[in-house]
């Protein structure tokens, strides 16, 4: 899933931020802090954007995402409650399984993108993104809060653990998170070495890398990061790394990449609408948006007007969010989302929204930025190569 930033990237700060569990151990180590979805948030540290993703794209990265919000949907009905609201199969994912969703309002518009775990007996565990999960938890209790109940975790803290070599430092402390999978999670207790620490824990993460991400109560989250930074392979890692990391893996940033005037379909997000929710499925149909979404599916061609894609600059120019994309002949048919330079492949990347007709890969547009013409191309997603670990 991914974070989300409902004023664009690092915003100017409400009257009062919040912090997480994690906020004097970040000022320990030296990071800077910014503003982000209501919350004082390290955006680097030291070492800088660059060599943190690089770091993390080679070793391990350690994320404090503590914004985000995370809940509990408790009851017999939980699973179909939940599936009323998204045009994902919840019912029939299975006990230990994670599957990602989509929250969406009448038009078919995404409110949220969110992850959710099917923790067995009746429960389902979810994760929302930070700057939406006021809304989204009113939202949920208000829609379903009668069939089962919404249960919001805020004494929880939420540590992300990305990169190749993650698992190799987490099992020296959780003996037994190696044999998960991608999108598999459990119970887990972390030895410290003073003490031994009770996590929920799921392998999967938002940098297109192996990784893991570990739901602790707060109270015991600044023991854990600290014993996972006391791994060799384990360095801590900001929003300025999240970011550019989530970008070449191609995810979207809620509030710049999907929002909710944008469907599933226009954002490309097929993939997370199984077929049992489609039209012929056995449960199709039965979100909100439905006939819209469906129509889409069914018909892009006559339904769709604008579709995310992926674009890569022909030149060394990064480009920017809300840079407009023009057509080779010069008219207007889009608008950069995200942008920035892909430290992983070195050159400039972005994803935006355009016309239909121009979503085709291999597609050569323009972006203007700042009066010039800056050649791109529409490419395949993700810019980098993810390496979940499926097998």
């Amino acid at each position: 899933m991914s974070d989300s930033n409902s004023n664009s990237a690092f915003s100017a700060p409400p009257q009062a931020l919040l912090k997480t569990p994690l906020h004097a151990l970040h000022t320990e180590l030296g990071a800077r802090m910014v503003p982000f979805a209501g919350y004082s948030m390290p955006v680097q540290y030291p070492a800088g954007l660059m060599a943190e993703h690089l770091h993390t794209r080679t070793a391990a990265g350690l994320f404090d995402v503590s914004h985000m919000g995370q809940l509990r949907l408790v009851g017999a009905d939980a699973a179909a409650a939940l599936e009323s609201l998204i045009p994902v199969d919840v019912i029939d994912l299975s006990v230990g399984k994670q599957r990602y969703g989509l929250l969406l309002n009448d038009e078919g518009g995404i409110i949220d993108d969110l992850m959710f775990f099917n923790r067995g007996k009746g429960e389902i565990f979810v994760i929302v993104n930070g700057a939406c999960k006021v809304g989204d938890i009113a939202h949920i209790q208000d829609k379903i809060g009668k069939r089962c109940q919404v249960i919001a975790m805020p004494e929880m803290a939420l540590l992300a653990l990305q990169g190749p070599q993650a698992v190799n430092a987490l099992a020296r402390l959780a003996p037994g998170v190696e044999k998960l999978v991608f999108m598999t999670g459990g119970n887990f207790s972390v030895n410290t070495g003073t003490q031994k620490i009770a996590v929920f824990l799921t392998r999967s993460g938002y940098t297109g890398e192996d990784g893991f991400e570990i739901s602790v109560h707060g109270e015991q989250a600044e023991a854990l990061a600290r014993a996972l930074l006391a791994q060799p392979e384990v360095k801590p890692v900001g929003l300025g790394a999240r970011n550019s990391l989530r970008l070449e893996a191609g995810l979207c940033l809620y509030g710049n990449d999907i929002d909710s005037g944008t469907t599933p379909v226009e954002a490309a997000l097929n993939w997370a609408i199984q077929k049992v929710r489609r039209s012929g499925g056995a449960r199709a149909g039965g979100f909100p948006g439905a006939d819209k979404i469906l129509a889409q599916l069914a018909d892009p061609a006559s339904t769709l007007h604008k579709k995310r894609v992926g674009l890569m600059a022909l030149e060394r120019i990064p480009v920017r969010e809300h840079t407009t994309l023009h057509s080779t002949d010069g008219a207007s048919i889009g608008e950069v989302s995200s942008g920035l330079l892909g430290p992983t492949i070195n050159q400039p990347v972005a994803m935006g929204y355009v016309k239909a007709e121009f979503a085709v890969i291999g597609t050569r547009i323009n972006a203007m930025v700042r009066g010039k013409a800056v050649p791109m191309q529409v490419s395949a997603m993700p810019f980098v190569p993810t390496r979940y670990h499926r097998a």
